[in-house]
């Protein structure tokens, strides 16, 4: 049994400890569980122990387990909520982030490189973000909902930026697949709009407690079904599973609220139950630790990328933030803001695969990314816990109104 297949075991062994150690630190600090699977993927690969090597199902699975992690996303966005302005001010933040981070890419890697290094810069982990806004109640608060749209904006946004200008074709003509894309996926969110959903929501509810489980079925059909439509546009597949929780959202909006709720607990145990683990610890299996380590300079990278994703971030999220907000808060928006790492992960493999990137500008990007997973999170949540001690507070707890 070589060391891929030994992963094959120690991989579910790891998704175990992971829940495990993050309880036992939280009395004395509450550490988002991504952290423990990142170090864990990183202490077990090649990097570290090599009990683990890359492996073709591991693979596979990791890739399911990130179109996951962006169409839970995009299930967990109230579109009617981050429309208008701030969507606006969001999208204006990503302008602006994205031409900073091309500025950084020019002076580091000229040429097609600067553009994979500016759509890292100014991506945002939402996907990584909800379960973190989620255990600390904070989704539904006025602050969640500011985080939610710069997170939406800071993945959807870096989607379309590979599609077009990472494409291996010219990028008019990159523009008009993703055009072609921009309307079937149009299509499908208006037919989910416009058709009936009653005998589809009854035929759910009665299915919920069987072996049929027709939701989850269902729900694993469309994020096939759209991730395979972008694999066949030659797009990124993460922009089919963030259209999919989108039209998933649109299905079940019209389903009672139990159901409703009874169908999303079944796909986020097959999300982060399962397949979202194994992406976590695989990028940390998988992080080329030896390139960071060989090259000086790209060693030196890793905490520059790590700072300009705050400056970068933070500062354009500063744009969103609602009028009299408090510093604190502000803070901890920014940093929550320059969250980032599947972006990173997809684009920085985008660019080594076309050598537009070499191995130890992208080990510093992704090394910067899981950084920013690691401290970003926790400071901010600590800093908005302390002031407003939202972790705990039940759910039918509701602030004054216009306090953050």
């Amino acid at each position: 049994m070589n060391a891929g297949d030994v992963g094959l075991v120690l991989i579910p062994l790891l998704a175990v400890a992971a829940p495990l150690l993050a309880r036992g630190v939280r009395p004395v600090l509450r550490v988002p569980i991504i952290v423990f699977e990142l170090m864990l993927g990183m202490l077990a690969g090649p990097a570290v122990l090599g009990w683990i090597e890359p492996h073709e199902i591991l693979q596979k699975l990791s890739d399911f387990g990130l179109a996951m992690l962006f169409f839970v996303a995009g299930s967990e966005i109230d579109f009617r909520a981050v429309s208008g302005k701030p969507l606006m001010r969001a999208s204006i933040g990503w302008v602006i982030s994205v031409a900073l981070g091309v500025g950084v890419g020019f002076f580091l890697a000229p040429g097609d490189g600067m553009i994979v290094i500016g759509i890292a810069l100014s991506s945002t982990a939402l996907g990584t973000l909800m379960p973190i806004l989620r255990d600390a109640r904070e989704l539904d608060s006025p602050f969640g909902r500011v985080v939610t749209v710069i997170g939406a904006v800071g993945e959807f946004l870096p989607l379309i930026a590979i599609s077009v200008f990472l494409s291996a074709r010219t990028t008019p003509v990159a523009a008009a697949v993703l055009l072609a894309f921009v309307v079937l996926a149009a299509l499908a969110v208006v037919l989910a709009r416009r058709l009936p959903h009653g005998r589809l929501h009854a035929f759910i509810r009665t299915t919920l407690h069987t072996s049929d489980q027709f939701g989850v079925r269902f729900v694993l059909l469309l994020v096939a079904a759209l991730v395979g439509l972008s694999v066949l546009f030659d797009l990124d597949m993460l922009l089919g599973a963030f259209v999919a929780g989108a039209v998933w959202r649109i299905i079940m909006s019209r389903a009672p609220r139990d159901d409703a709720a009874a169908v999303e607990s079944k796909v986020e145990a097959v999300a982060f139950g399962f397949l979202v683990p194994i992406f976590f610890l695989y990028t940390g299996v998988n992080f080329d630790l030896a390139a960071l380590l060989a090259s000086p300079a790209a060693l030196g990278l890793l905490p520059l990328f790590l700072v300009a994703l705050l400056l970068i971030r933070g500062s354009a999220a500063q744009l969103s933030a609602p009028r009299g907000m408090s510093l604190r808060d502000r803070t901890a928006l920014g940093m929550l803001a320059a969250t980032g790492l599947p972006i990173i992960v997809a684009v920085t493999a985008i660019g080594v695969e076309r050598g537009m990137l070499d191995s130890g500008t992208a080990a510093a990007l992704v090394g910067a990314g899981m950084l920013s997973v690691l401290i970003y999170p926790l400071v901010a949540m600590t800093l908005r816990g302390e002031r407003a001690r939202v972790v705990g507070r039940p759910r039918g707890d509701v602030r004054p109104q216009g306090e953050l």
